[in-house]
């Protein structure tokens, strides 16, 4: 992601599907533009970005309202990831707290910031063999 590009004014959304919807596009538009994670996304992904993003929209509507639309298991989905590094991890979650920052209230992007951190995390030590340098979000706003 270009670094000078001017960051779009913050947006504040209720949690609810229609704010999931525009989080998980809006941060994955952003991975996709980043010269880190893109090329790693791409890779992975190929020509299924819009299922991708289908199934991510599901995946935090249940973890953010308990939606139960995501029934996958997440480390399983992620198995051989090529190419990823340490630096990816804190990339993916440095990218992911300006999106819930400037999309949600401090509390409800501080919850969904916790719940993007233990996925890495857990992504991560499976990755790696040992948990990650970047530290979980400290209490709320």
């Amino acid at each position: 992601m270009d670094s000078t590009a001017p960051l779009q004014p913050p947006v504040r959304h209720a949690l609810d599907l229609v704010g999931i919807t525009d989080l998980v596009h809006g941060f994955y538009a952003d991975v996709r533009a980043d010269a880190l994670l893109g090329p790693v996304f791409d890779a992975a992904l190929q020509d299924r970005w819009e299922p991708h993003l289908a199934r991510m929209v599901d995946f935090w509507s249940t973890v953010a309202l308990g939606s139960r639309r995501y029934r996958r298991n997440v480390l399983a989905q992620h198995g051989a990831l090529e190419g990823v590094t340490p630096a990816h991890f804190a990339a993916w979650v440095g990218l992911w707290q300006q999106h819930t920052e400037r999309r949600f209230a401090p509390e409800v992007a501080h919850s969904l910031q916790q719940a993007a951190h233990g996925v890495a995390r857990a992504l991560f030590r499976k990755c790696f063999g040992h948990l990650p340098a970047f530290d979980m979000p400290a209490g709320g706003h």
